[in-house]
């Protein structure tokens, strides 16, 4: 059985990868995991761009 890892996309990226890669470890489209992240940056009032800008130094590169 493979170990799942969660890392950043190369291949599918718009910024950093990141939501490319929760995509890929969950196995849903990348453009819905888009989606929710802008809708709960909106609804958090902007934290969702820390949080992403966190996930992006943190999740290692493919």
């Amino acid at each position: 059985m493979e170990e799942k890892k969660l890392v950043r996309s190369n291949e599918n990226l718009i910024i950093c990868g990141v939501c490319g890669g929760i995509g890929k470890y969950f196995k849903i489209d990348p453009t819905v995991i888009r989606l929710i992240w802008i809708i709960l940056t909106f609804g958090s009032v902007g934290s969702g761009i820390i949080v992403y800008i966190l996930a992006a130094v943190i999740m290692p590169e493919m």
